[in-house]
Parts: C-alpha cells; sequence; structure tokens
C-alpha cells in the first residue's frame, strides 16, 4: 500500500466470518452428544438444546442491530487511496484470531454433553445461525443504500461494531468481490476489480 493508504474490510464478512465454524462443529458436537444418556438424559438433553438454539439465535442476531444501524447512516465515501480487502484474506484473518476460542468452545461443547446431551453444541451452532442471519441483515441494509459498508481492519479486531470503531466507509455495489451480506461474488473477482475505482 502507498502513502496514506489504509486497508479496508467489509463489514458483512467479518460479520460471518466464525458463522460456519460454530455452526458445523456445534451441529457436530449436539449429534456426537446426543450418543450419550447423559446426567439428565437425551430427550431432556435435546429439548434442552433446541430452546438453547432458538435464544442463541435470537440473541446474536439482534446485538448491537442499533450500533450497526448508526455507524451504517454515519457511513463515509471511501477515498481512493484505500485498499480494498479480499474476502477470503477477511474470513481468514478472522477465523484465525479466534481459532483458539472457536476450539475452546467446541471442546467445552463436547464435554458438557455428559451432563446434558447435545444442549451446548446446539447453543453453538445457533451462535453461528445467528452471525449468518445478521450478516443477511446487513447485505438488506447495503441492497437498500445502493452501497457497500467497509470498516478499517486495525479497527475491527474485536468486532465491527465495537466502540473503537469511528465509523464505517462505503463504495458502490460492484466493489469488491463479496457481495450485499458477505457472501461470495459470483461472477470472480476480475468483474469487480475493474469496477472498484469507477465505484468509489
Amino acid at each position: 500500500m502507498g502513502r496514506g493508504s489504509y486497508a479496508l474490510a467489509r463489514v458483512a464478512v467479518v460479520v460471518r466470518a466464525p458463522a460456519g465454524w460454530l455452526w458445523w462443529p456445534g451441529l457436530l458436537a449436539a449429534g456426537t452428544g446426543a450418543l450419550v444418556p447423559g446426567l439428565t438424559g437425551r430427550r431432556i438433553g435435546v429439548l434442552a438444546g433446541a430452546a438453547l438454539f432458538v435464544i442463541t439465535t435470537g440473541a446474536v442476531f439482534t446485538a448491537r442491530r442499533r450500533r450497526y444501524e448508526e455507524l451504517a447512516r454515519g457511513a463515509s465515501r471511501a477515498g481512493r487511496a484505500v485498499f480494498l480487502q479480499d474476502r477470503a484474506v477477511t474470513l481468514r484473518n478472522r477465523r484465525r484470531a479466534r481459532r483458539w476460542w472457536l476450539l475452546g468452545a467446541f471442546l467445552a461443547a463436547m464435554g458438557s454433553s455428559l451432563a446434558v446431551p447435545a444442549a451446548a453444541g446446539l447453543a453453538m451452532a445457533g451462535a453461528g445461525a445467528g452471525l449468518w442471519a445478521k450478516a443477511l441483515w446487513l447485505g438488506g441494509l447495503e441492497r437498500r443504500a445502493d452501497a457497500l459498508l467497509w470498516v478499517r481492519t486495525e479497527a475491527a479486531r474485536r468486532s465491527p461494531a465495537a466502540k473503537p470503531v469511528r465509523g464505517y466507509q462505503t463504495t458502490g455495489i460492484a466493489a469488491g468481490d463479496a457481495a450485499p451480506g458477505g457472501a461470495k461474488r459470483r461472477g470472480g473477482r476480475a468483474a469487480a476489480r475493474t469496477a472498484v475505482s469507477a465505484a468509489r
């Protein structure tokens, strides 16, 4: 990057990055745990897990939504000096920074099945579902505004809605290699790259 330039990461990609690593290990922990009778029995464990799944999904989805909306409303246009971080790089960095936390959550979910089968695993999967749903919600904000939301990479190390985040920046809807909501853009990177300068 040149002098005065800085990197931006897509807000929706940052949000959805841990979703898969919570969803699939959570389901694995729940399925494995359901094979163990546990202290409460399988039926109670699965019912408790289903309730935790719904509660956790809703809690993660609604957490800090007002903060996201406030930052989106106050977003400024990205300048030409910015570097738009690729979706794959954002995903890799985000997951790598949280790999030990995710591993610990998986091991805790597996171990808790000895007491309440499947419950913690379904709660973990619910957290993943909530993050995925929030990314889709952010995609809705982007489509309505016809602009993609970006955040400075160094400001979003904890969360793209944390207090150190002073504001978001926007580009046109065609910039970058991720579609609204953070999913992989169809058509590849080549078409998106040609639109970056014009989209700003």
